[in-house]
């Protein structure tokens, strides 16, 4: 047992207090005796009077004395005396023999004896698993390299050399059970520092070891579950692996059915729409009934192919195979796109549309290609569900890190059970047996596309006054070029007479601008560019450039596309093409490698990194000399 280390202040000395005291006796007692010189009568009333006097002293010097007692000193004898009587654990003091001399409340609630069945009777060797004592010992004994007598002094020697000792034991109730005990050994020393008894401290253990039963037990099961899922796997390995084999099957052939599922929609409907058109510019031109069923038939065709083109939007969204070039990119530029696309379907319904003023840039970290789909999407759904002579606004925002776009319109706005359905498949909201034709899916695909990129969409609606869809993307600030430690800019020199063509396929106009720059320092190069694959192809084979810089993510077909188009051409097979993508992870890197670009560069741009890229393939290309040699046969 450990010294208690902050022992109360010590009492102030009594001294002078007794002094006091003693100096008032002393001088009643004189006048005591000095009384006995009056008439006896008088001194015999004076001296009763004094004894008074001094029995009263007596007392206010036992009471001064009581009151002038720490307060420290009568706090800690309290929790002295509430420690020996806590029932929570057991306290036993013994004389240097080891036989028992206290046995507190909660050594009798333990063990169930009273205390005057063990005092001055037995020693704790007595109420003790008698085998342990004897293992315990034989323990000492080796470890001490002495002989140490099974019983009291097993269970004290330690203490009894000033060594800390706490260890367990089985302790025996007066019933005959048992319980385990954690007991804590203390010598108990005179002024002289003699031996003159033992303090042993025991707490139930029986909790402690249930707990550690348990903890065993769940151990036990869980080895013999680990061992038996080991031997699953293993005894199974070779079905998994079967079954890994059909799965990654299966999702090829569900790929394969995606690829191929829009060429073979789109084959017979080409045909369907191609001849009614055709029907309905005849000449003669056909009757009205017969004109009627060619609207009929153009209107289930052209629906039923934009129901085909979500249906594989999602499909595609939902297996994971659409691929996002996420990167920084203007929202003003795609709503321009957007706002020529939509104008034609806007001005037939006579709808006034609201676009952000040339302003404020706002830029956002997303897929160029994705984010004018949403828009459309939304933008179409504004114009359809509006009123005659309505309104269309789209306004951008800055919200912290993000950047939210919202279309209001002016239509007859939704209650709250049909917000509540909005974004679920196939559900139009009443609208099914409405003149507005629609899929039910396109808020789906736009909601799938949003949170794809990072971002959150949401509604916000009041019947009768009109519909806000939201959409919020991360803010991003404008593309910017990357310039090392020392790094700086080319300088701007004059136009050779000889140059080179670099042509530049890429959909994201912040991105044009900034390759626009850094050839702009170069005099040895001109610049060509495409907005998508279709017309980059068509430049190349025309204008047979030097070197193609490509972008990954373009609409319509991808830039592996392309390069597959390029490679098998006669014509361009000969052109290093190089990508500049956002897709910078390794993987990306080395697809895009493997597939057969010169090299592979990321974004941001490291002007260093780009120019060096493409001084290796302008020198490539004039080694092999193809170029050179097309443009002399032209």
């Amino acid at each position: 047992m450990q010294s208690v280390e902050n022992i109360p202040p010590r009492a102030p000395s009594r001294w002078p207090m007794a002094l006091a005291f003693s100096f008032s006796a002393i001088v009643l007692l004189a006048i005591g005796l000095l009384a006995w010189r009056a008439p006896f009568e008088t001194a015999c009333a004076i001296d009763a009077l004094i004894f008074l006097l001094l029995m009263l002293l007596v007392a206010l010097y036992r009471r001064t004395l009581a009151a002038s007692l720490p307060r420290q000193l009568l706090k800690a004898g309290a929790l002295q005396d509430a420690i020996f009587n806590s029932a929570n654990f057991s306290c036993i003091a013994t004389d240097a023999q080891g036989v028992i001399q206290i046995f507190n409340v909660g050594a009798e609630r333990m063990l169930g004896y009273a205390a005057s069945d063990v005092v001055d009777k037995l020693t704790p060797a007595g109420i003790s698993d008698a085998q342990e004592i004897v293992a315990r010992a034989a323990a000492l004994s080796a470890e001490l390299d002495t002989v140490i007598t099974p019983g009291v002094e097993a269970l004290v020697f330690k203490a009894t050399r000033g060594i800390e000792d706490i260890y367990e034991l089985t302790y025996i109730r007066k019933d005959g059970s048992r319980f385990p005990a954690i007991v804590s050994v203390t010598a108990l020393r005179d002024a002289q520092s003699k031996v003159i008894g033992y303090l042993l401290i025991g707490t139930d253990n029986t909790a402690r070891k249930q707990v550690e039963a348990e903890q065993a037990l769940l151990d036990q099961r869980l080895q013999e579950q680990q061992a038996y899922t080991r031997s699953l796997v293993e005894t199974n390995n070779a079905e998994l692996k079967k079954a890994r084999l059909v799965a990654e099957k299966a999702n090829r052939a569900k790929s394969e059915f995606l690829s191929s599922m829009s060429h073979e929609l789109r084959t017979p409907l080409n045909a369907v729409l191609g001849f009614a058109q055709l029907m309905a510019s005849d000449v003669p031109p056909p009757t009205v009934p017969q004109q009627r069923s060619i609207e009929q038939i153009l209107k289930g065709g052209w629906y039923l192919l934009r129901l085909i083109n979500e249906i594989l939007d999602l499909a595609m969204i939902e297996s994971g195979k659409v691929t996002l070039s996420q990167e920084a990119m203007s929202l003003l530029d795609v709503l321009q796109d957007c706002q020529a696309m939509i104008a034609p379907q806007a001005e037939k319904r006579g709808i006034r549309m609201h676009f952000p003023r040339c302003g404020q840039a706002f830029y956002v970290h997303a897929d160029r290609t994705r984010v004018k789909q949403v828009m459309v999407n939304l933008l179409s759904n504004a114009i359809k569900y509006n009123q005659g002579g309505g309104a269309v606004t789209v306004e951008c925002s800055r919200h912290g890190e993000r950047v939210r776009v919202s279309v209001r319109d002016s239509g007859a706005g939704l209650d709250a059970g049909q917000v509540a359905q909005l974004f679920q498949p196939f559900n139009r909201l009443g609208q099914e047996n409405s003149t507005e034709e629609g899929t039910g899916i396109g808020l789906v695909v736009t909601k799938q596309l949003v949170e794809l990129m990072g971002g959150t969409i949401g509604v916000d609606s009041t019947v009768g006054v009109g519909t806000t869809f939201w959409f919020e993307l991360a803010a991003s600030s404008a593309p910017a070029l990357v310039l090392g430690d020392g790094d700086a800019l080319p300088q701007v020199q004059e136009p050779q007479e000889s140059q080179r063509t670099l042509l530049y396929v890429e959909d994201n106009p912040a991105n044009l601008a900034l390759v626009e720059q850094l050839i702009a320092r170069r005099s040895d190069l001109k610049l060509l560019t495409a907005i998508d694959a279709h017309l980059g192809i068509d430049l190349a084979r025309t204008y047979q450039p030097d070197v193609i810089l490509m972008d990954i993510n373009l609409p319509g077909i991808s830039g592996f596309g392309a390069l597959h188009i390029l490679h098998d051409d006669p014509l361009t097979s000969h052109i290093p093409v190089m990508a500049l993508s956002a897709n910078a992870v390794p993987r990306d890197i080395e697809k895009g490698l493997e597939a057969g670009f010169f090299r592979y560069l990321t974004k941001p741009i490291k002007v260093v990194e780009f120019m060096d890229a493409l001084d290796v393939a302008l020198h490539h290309a004039a080694a092999h000399g193809l170029a050179d040699d097309i443009h002399a046969i032209r």
